[in-house]
C-alpha cells in the first residue's frame, strides 16, 4: 500500500496550557511494496507517527492519503474496517496472551469474524506461522518459547489476515543482536512477497538492513535516504 503525508501536525492537549507539538510539518511518501524504516531517538513521535499510520490516532492538521483515501474524511467505522482489512501491527512487547499456545495467539484476529469456518481460521494460522518459520510450534503455549519465537508468533498473528501493509513498533527492542537480524529477515521475506513494511527503531544497524531510513528529531523529518538493495 502506498502512504503520502503532507504538511501533517498533531498535538496532544492541543490549546492546553500543556500543550505538547509532537509530529511538526511531516511530509513523506512512501510506495507500495517499500522496506522503510523509521529511526530516532526515544520521544520524538515514532510511537504517534505508528499510530496515525496505523490508522489508530488522528491528527490536526495536513492530510494523510492511505492508497490515495484521504484517511481524515473516514469515519471511525471505515478506519477501522481499513486497519482489520489491510493493516498488520508489530508491536515491541509483543502483545501475546499468555497462556494460550502460538496457533492460538495468531488466530485471534480471526476470532470475531463470522465469514469463515474454524477449520480455515486454523489453516490460515498455520500458514501465517510457515512464512515466519516456526510451524512447528504451533501447538506450544508461548510461556514456553523463547523471545525471538514469541516475536515471530507476533508477527505472525499481524499477517494472518494477509495485510498489505506491516507496520512493526521496535520490533527488536527486546531481542538480541543476532535474533534481531533473524527477525528482520523475516520481515525482509515479507516485504519480497509484495508486502509494504514500515520498521520504528531507534538503532540504526537495524535501519540499515532495510531499503530506505527515514529519520525524526524533535518530531521533524531531518533526512530521508535510499539505500543500496542488500
Amino acid at each position: 500500500m502506498s502512504i503520502e503525508l503532507e504538511n501533517l501536525h498533531k498535538y496532544y492537549n492541543y490549546h492546553k496550557s500543556n500543550e505538547n507539538h509532537v509530529l511538526n510539518d511531516i511530509s513523506l511518501k512512501i510506495d507500495d511494496g517499500e522496506f522503510v524504516a523509521i529511526i530516532g531517538k526515544t520521544g520524538v513521535g515514532k510511537s504517534t507517527l505508528v499510530h496515525i499510520l496505523a490508522c489508530i490516532d488522528t491528527f490536526q492538521f495536513g492530510e494523510y492519503k492511505l492508497n490515495g483515501l484521504y484517511v481524515k474524511k473516514l469515519s471511525d467505522r471505515k478506519k477501522s474496517l481499513l486497519r482489520n482489512k489491510y493493516i498488520g501491527i508489530v508491536l515491541q512487547e509483543f502483545g501475546l496472551i499468555e497462556g494460550y499456545t502460538v496457533l492460538n495467539n495468531v488466530m485471534t484476529p480471526l476470532l470475531f469474524s463470522t465469514k469463515c469456518l474454524l477449520k480455515k481460521k486454523e489453516t490460515m494460522a498455520v500458514n501465517a506461522l510457515k512464512k515466519v518459520g516456526i510451524e512447528d510450534l504451533a501447538t506450544c503455549s508461548v510461556n514456553k518459547i523463547s523471545s525471538g519465537q514469541r516475536q515471530r508468533t507476533a508477527i505472525a498473528r499481524a499477517i494472518v489476515n494477509s495485510p498489505r501493509l506491516l507496520i512493526a513498533d521496535e520490533p527488536t527492542g527486546a531481542l538480541d543482536i543476532e535474533t534481531s537480524k533473524e527477525i528482520i529477515q523475516v520481515f525482509k521475506s515479507l516485504n519480497i512477497s509484495g508486502i509494504t513494511v514500515i520498521i520504528i527503531t531507534h538503532d540504526l544497524k537495524i535501519a540499515k538492513l532495510c531499503n530506505r531510513i527515514i529519520k525524526i528529531s524533535n518530531g521533524k523529518i531531518v533526512s530521508d535516504t535510499k539505500l543500496k538493495q542488500k
